[in-house]
């Protein structure tokens, strides 16, 4: 290779799998531990233990993913109980780190699923509660009677008729008033403000029904508001986990991102190179260094990691690219024979880092490359804008010279 090589790069699942855990569990990205034995076992040719290491890996990334969606949970039903105003007991969230074991984890998550089912359960029935009591606070004219006063003497048959009407409506008045509220019982709990408006104007009718069979037709339409108000939650939920997942998604490529260049950067200054991230490469920013040698005071090598986008938005390959340049323009043919030898070096430094890469994870493959000496070794940006400004300098001066 002399101006440039390209090879594509991937990252071992141990790799990835304990990045994903350490931003879990808000830790720098390491390979300690599980991660660490899965690549020892890679290195060692141990299939059956690197298998092993693998699923635990995946099991408690997996177990720790599902503490996490169950702490969130907590969160919000937490905020949904006090808008209720409901007395509702509620697990506490638990606290994450890798030395609980793994069967704790899934007890813990399947205990809280219970938990938390009951107790949302527990708040749309005190919601619902609230609505219809507020609804029949003031009864219906003519629904009910005046259960304070002191009962009138029977005195005619008429009376006592009215009396038996007016008990029956009660009647009919408490069933409807319990249907209502088992009804409004299923509107979800953290349905929006304006949905449960939406509800409890459709109620609000059952109050003012005549009958009972236009009570029935008006809870038919709470029936049909709950169940769009609870589809309309269901959506909302559903784009909250694909919002989180898109995080979740940019948070890892982060992760791996910097995983790569940090383990690139390792590999080259461990091989006595220079890692440079002047004013025009900032590591941290665009995934681009520049490797320097004590003893190649004209030559340099400009590494940059790309991440091609991928469907979806998904980040796609990733591909490391390198390219060898001049530091000033070469001025004779030993300059072109000393170039040469820098690229055979350059070859043979990029295989062992390839070699170190593996051990860390990063599994490369070479795409392209040139053979030394192909190619006169571009010069860099900054060594042509000098060279530019020097024959514009000597340009002048024989223009000068001329007149």
């Amino acid at each position: 290779m002399s101006s440039g090589v390209e090879a594509d790069i991937a990252l071992d699942a141990a790799v990835v799998l304990t990045l994903g855990m350490n931003r879990v569990l808000g830790r720098t990205a390491g390979l300690a531990g599980r991660g660490a034995e899965a690549l020892a076992a890679l290195a060692a040719g141990r299939a059956e233990a690197r298998a092993a290491a693998l699923a635990e890996i995946e099991a408690y990334d997996q177990a720790l993913r599902a503490v996490v969606e169950r702490n969130a949970r907590i969160s919000a039903l937490a905020a949904t109980r006090e808008r209720a105003g409901a007395a509702v007991d509620l697990p506490a969230p638990l606290p994450l780190d890798d030395q609980r074991p793994l069967d704790e984890l899934t007890a813990w998550c399947a205990a809280t699923d219970t938990v938390l089912d009951a107790a949302e359960q527990r708040i749309s029935e005190r919601l619902a509660a609230d609505v219809t009591a507020q609804l029949f606070a003031v009864p219906a004219e003519g629904l009910t009677s005046d259960t304070s006063a002191s009962p009138a003497p029977e005195r005619t048959d008429a009376a006592a008729s009215e009396r038996g009407s007016t008990a029956a409506s009660d009647r009919d008045l408490v069933k409807v008033q319990q249907t209502l509220e088992r009804v409004l019982a299923r509107l979800l709990p953290d349905a929006t403000d304006g949905d449960r408006r939406m509800v409890a104007e459709a109620a609000q009718l059952i109050v003012e029904a005549p009958s009972e069979a236009e009570a029935e037709g008006i809870l038919t339409e709470v029936r049909l508001r709950i169940r769009d108000a609870n589809r309309r939650t269901e959506e909302q939920r559903a784009a909250e986990r694909r919002r989180a997942a898109e995080r979740e998604a940019a948070e890892q490529a982060e992760a791996e991102r910097r995983y790569v260049l940090e383990s690139v950067t390792s590999a080259f200054e461990e091989m006595g190179y220079e890692v440079q991230t002047g004013f025009e490469t900032l590591t941290a920013k665009d995934g681009t260094v520049v490797l320097t040698k004590g003893t190649w005071p004209d030559h340099s090598v400009r590494m940059r990691i790309d991440e091609a986008a991928g469907a979806g938005g998904v980040p796609g390959p990733r591909q490391i690219r390198a390219a060898m340049r001049r530091e000033r323009p070469a001025q004779s043919e030993d300059d072109r024979r000393l170039d040469t030898e820098r690229e055979q070096e350059w070859c043979e430094t990029f295989e062992a880092a390839r070699a170190r890469l593996a051990e860390a994870g990063i599994r490369s493959d070479v795409t392209w490359r040139l053979d030394p000496g192909v190619q006169d070794l571009p010069v860099a940006a900054d060594a042509r804008q000098t060279r530019t400004r020097a024959e514009q300098r000597e340009r002048r001066r024989e223009r000068e010279r001329s007149e």
